[in-house]
């Protein structure tokens, strides 16, 4: 198991920077985010993905997942989605995967992560969840050739936030290739136990994602110990189901300090993995 840190808390930094500080930081692995200012495809030649890959070498990091969630080069955080009405975004957002897709294979990454759609906006739920179907069946194919993992990630406010609705999803996928990102957060915001929710979801997860959060239970992602998330339960069912995918620390809103927001959260994290018995590597 490896625990890597997510580029999207550094922003501010380039690529090969922020690479650079999280293998200072003392992280074996890293989580890229596709978009800019990071790995945008559209943005990279196939020299770049080599230079890419030599960095990583340089600074001795695994790749533990591509975040293909955001779309700022050209919408938001959501939008382009595989939901939207217009044919055209929704191309995009399916064009969008299929680049991750053959980046991930290119940097020997197992898993991208990917948006389940939304914000509905009123919109039909089954009309939704059609059109999200109707995406993944485009990205399907390559994703099984590839062995690469195409990892759903539940959010507040999307299509698909918690534990029922994405069993509701799951069954009519035919693919081994479609799984869950479990970002332990996400479930406490809607309500939920993660610990519970990991153990009923465990035949999909692929990856993991970890911040805090607060008792509010209000989206908005900590450094952990800093919210109310139960991570010695969570780690402890991981242990007992013997979880051996990678974990990535997900921590976004600072990005004005992300070094010391990542240092602070491994050593909150690092006792507890070892208290559960979860070995890094």
């Amino acid at each position: 198991m490896n625990l890597g840190y997510s580029t999207n808390a550094f922003v501010r930094y380039t690529l090969p920077r922020a690479l650079q500080a999280v293998h200072e930081l003392g992280f074996a692995g890293v989580e890229i985010m596709c978009d800019r200012p990071h790995l945008y495809p559209p943005d990279y030649e196939p020299a770049d993905v080599e230079e890419l890959r030599a960095s990583l070498g340089r600074n001795n990091l695994k790749v533990t997942n591509l975040n293909s969630f955001t779309l700022f080069a050209v919408g938001d955080t959501y939008l382009p989605s595989w939901i939207e009405p217009g044919a055209d975004r929704r191309q995009i957002r399916i064009d969008h995967t299929l680049a991750c897709l053959r980046l991930a294979k290119a940097l020997d990454c197992g898993c991208i992560s990917i948006p389940p759609g939304g914000p509905l906006n009123g919109g039909s739920r089954v009309r939704a969840m059609s059109f999200f179907h109707k995406g993944l069946e485009e990205v399907v194919p390559l994703a099984e050739s590839l062995d690469i993992r195409l990892l759903v990630e539940p959010e507040p406010d999307l299509l698909i936030e918690r534990t029922s609705e994405f069993k509701e999803f799951i069954r009519d996928v035919r693919s081994p290739q479609v799984g869950i990102n479990f970002d332990i957060g996400h479930f406490f915001c809607a309500g939920e136990q993660p610990q519970a929710a990991f153990e009923e979801l465990f035949a999909w997860v692929g990856h993991v994602h970890l911040e805090d959060i607060g008792q509010s239970r209000i989206h908005q992602h900590l450094v952990p110990g800093d919210g109310a998330v139960d991570f010695k339960a969570v780690f402890q069912t991981m242990q007992k189901l013997d979880y051996r995918g990678d974990i990535s620390l997900e921590l976004y809103p600072y990005v004005n300090l992300p070094e010391t927001a990542g240092r602070l959260a491994l050593e909150h994290i690092r006792p507890l993995l070892a208290e559960a018995g979860l070995d890094l590597e």
